[in-house]
C-alpha cells in the first residue's frame, strides 16, 4: 500500500547574526510587541507575493550564533504574529477609510452629475436649438461624468491591492516560525 505524500511547505529564508535585526531598533516595546524593521517586513512581504498560495508557508530563520534558549523560536513566532495582526487590522482600517472617502466622493459626484444635467439643459434652452446648445449641453453632462470617475474607481478598481494585501498579512500571522543556529556549541 503506497502513502500520500506529505504536502510541500514552502519555506522564507531569512538570514541574520541576531534575532534582534528583525526588529526596529527604536522601537521601545517589548520584543513581543516590537515592530519588525522595515527592511526585514519588505524582504518577508516580498518573498510572501512569490510564494505559490496552494500550500503552507513557513519561515525559517537562520541565525549566525549558538542555539540560543529552548522558547527562543516561540517568542519570535509570537512576535511575528502579533505585528502581522496589527498589519491586518491597519489592513482593515485602511479598506474601511477607502470605501467611506468612496462613499462620500459618490454622493458628491451624484449630486455634481444632476447638477451638470440641470445646467447644461438650462443654458441649452437658452441658447436655444444648434450646434451651440448641444455642445454646451454635452459638455456639462460630461464634466458631470467626469465626476463620477474617482468613486466609481475606488469601487472598482482601489480596494483589490488592500483586500490582496491584508490576506497577505493575515497568512503571515499563522506563519510557523523555525530557527536555525549555524554555528553549534562546542
Amino acid at each position: 500500500m503506497r502513502s500520500e505524500p506529505a504536502e510541500r511547505r514552502y519555506d522564507i529564508e531569512v538570514r541574520v547574526a541576531e534575532l534582534r535585526q528583525l526588529f526596529n531598533a527604536i522601537d521601545p516595546s517589548p520584543f513581543r510587541e516590537r515592530d519588525l524593521d522595515p527592511r526585514a517586513e519588505q524582504f518577508l512581504v516580498d518573498w510572501a507575493r512569490d510564494l505559490p498560495t496552494d500550500g503552507p508557508w513557513g519561515l525559517v530563520v537562520h541565525v549566525d550564533r549558538s542555539a540560543g534558549a529552548a522558547d527562543e523560536a516561540a517568542i519570535l513566532q509570537e512576535a511575528i504574529h502579533e505585528y502581522f495582526s496589527q498589519r491586518v487590522a491597519a489592513s482593515r482600517r485602511e479598506l474601511r477609510q477607502l470605501f467611506r472617502r468612496g462613499r462620500v466622493s459618490l454622493v458628491i459626484a451624484l449630486v455634481f452629475l444632476t447638477a451638470s444635467i440641470a445646467v447644461g439643459d438650462v443654458v441649452g434652452g437658452l441658447l436655444g436649438d444648434g450646434r451651440l446648445s448641444d455642445i454646451m449641453r454635452e459638455g456639462f453632462l460630461i464634466g458631470g461624468w467626469v465626476a463620477m470617475w474617482r468613486p466609481l474607481e475606488v469601487f472598482l478598481y482601489d480596494w483589490w491591492p488592500i483586500r490582496a494585501e491584508g490576506r497577505l498579512f493575515r497568512r503571515l500571522s499563522t506563519i510557523p516560525v523555525r530557527i536555525e543556529s549555524r554555528r553549534t556549541t562546542g
